[in-house]
């Protein structure tokens, strides 16, 4: 795949084209808040502990969500899924202009559980419909687009975030976030697609979403084929990494400040932390190009893509926590996330090969489940560490060693596909 492929399919596909546009605002958006939440968090408590629950609100229900997701996103509509999704962001992100003392942080926290019920409706529903809008070989183009575009919002947004949130403040971040999820909403809403695993089914109903027996047939969809199985875990072992939610804001707020003349120290590390951030998201720009433009739909190659992915972020954070300068850690987080996006990439475009669609949302939910599971532990883990006294290197420097797991476990897993 080249610069032309990814054209001439936006170009010629109009339902991508918007999806994609809807993507770019909205994470765009996404970034420029998270810095503003974080830096918040930091400045009114000093915990790190608070910007790990504050993540951990953004990430855990969704694993409680995902079954209902997963149901929800199989029997109605996904685009009318996606854009209910936006429309509840769009209220409860400017609802958080609320917040302005510590005596109303349960409110930031109950708004951001909130927030992420309706993500973990959306995201799988966004999986889910790229093979009802795409065909053959346009499907790995457009899987590394939606994570190229992913990393490139990431970058942008959170090195512009601390920028607008130094100028401007936080109340104009979420104003910026919210509108941001309204224009999804209206792009989205213009797409125009079939959706086969909704016809011919009975309304929802309320109860339908306590009923257990369609997540059940889920489960034994999945255990049907080992390879399917192994697949699904992929974003877990990505989620080791989580734990850079807590590891990047500290190691820019208390190491890697940036001080420019006229910064007090808050702001200072208000730009440390997003320079980090947005060395993620480069890092995530060029593993989302690795993870489908050498694999494409190879499945060998797709294989071999995740192994060297979860290698990469092993090195990247034990290089990290070793980094002196931010010159090294920039490095450092640029191979990390390259690995860890280049998984992510080629991961999804084996499930969308592997899984039929009437039973996509239930997987793709279930996916995003163990994912989030793995970021909420590694994260809450990281933010215990550092309060306790740990240097936040020697977590770096842990989270690397951490990532040997899911290297081990997938050089294990690759016996599905031998004996197949």
């Amino acid at each position: 795949m080249t610069l032309a492929s990814y054209w001439h399919l936006l170009r010629g596909n109009r339902n991508l084209r918007l999806l994609w546009m809807a993507q770019i605002v909205s994470e765009m958006g996404d970034w420029f808040y998270s810095v503003a939440i974080f830096s918040f968090l930091l400045d009114l408590t000093g915990s790190a502990q608070m910007v790990a629950f504050a993540f951990l609100m953004q990430v855990l229900p969704q694993c409680f969500m995902a079954p209902t997701a997963g149901v929800i996103n199989d029997r109605i509509s996904r685009r009318k899924v996606m854009i209910f999704a936006d429309c509840a962001r769009a209220g409860i992100v400017l609802a958080m202009m609320l917040v302005r003392t510590r005596g109303m942080l349960p409110l930031l926290y109950v708004l951001l559980l909130l927030e992420t019920l309706c993500w973990a409706l959306f995201e799988p529903a966004q999986r889910a419909v790229i093979p009802n809008i795409t065909e053959g070989d346009e499907i790995p183009i457009a899987n590394a687009l939606q994570s190229a575009t992913w990393s490139v919002n990431f970058a942008l947004g959170a090195g512009l975030g601390g920028l607008v949130l130094v100028i401007c403040g936080h109340e104009t971040v979420f104003m910026v976030n919210s509108l941001s999820f309204v224009a999804s909403a209206l792009l989205i809403r213009a797409m125009k697609f079939a959706e086969p695993h909704a016809e011919n089914l009975p309304p929802l109903r309320p109860r339908d979403l306590v009923d257990f027996s369609p997540i059940a047939e889920g489960v034994r969809y999945v255990r049907r084929d080992p390879k399917l199985l192994a697949t699904i875990f992929v974003k877990g072992g990505i989620g080791f990494m989580g734990a850079n939610w807590v590891i990047l804001p500290v190691l820019g707020e208390r190491v890697f400040r940036i001080q420019i003349h006229g910064l007090n120290s808050s702001q200072a590390g208000a730009l440390g932390m997003s320079a980090l951030l947005a060395s993620r998201g480069l890092g995530a720009i060029a593993g989302s190009f690795l993870g489908g433009n050498f694999a494409g739909t190879n499945r060998a190659r797709l294989r071999w893509t995740i192994l060297a992915g979860f290698a990469m972020g092993a090195v990247g954070y034990v290089a990290l926590g070793a980094a002196e300068s931010m010159a090294l850690a920039v490095l450092a987080l640029v191979m990390a996330h390259a690995g860890g996006s280049a998984c992510w990439t080629a991961s999804s475009t084996l499930l969308q090969k592997q899984t039929d669609d009437r039973f996509r949302g239930r997987v793709f939910s279930a996916e995003f489940a163990f994912s989030m599971l793995m970021v909420s532990i590694s994260s809450f883990a990281a933010g215990q560490a550092v309060d306790h006294g740990v240097d936040v290197r020697t977590v770096a420097v842990a989270t690397g060693v951490a990532m040997l797991l899911p290297v081990a476990a997938w050089l294990a897993a690759g016996r599905a596909w031998r004996e197949s």
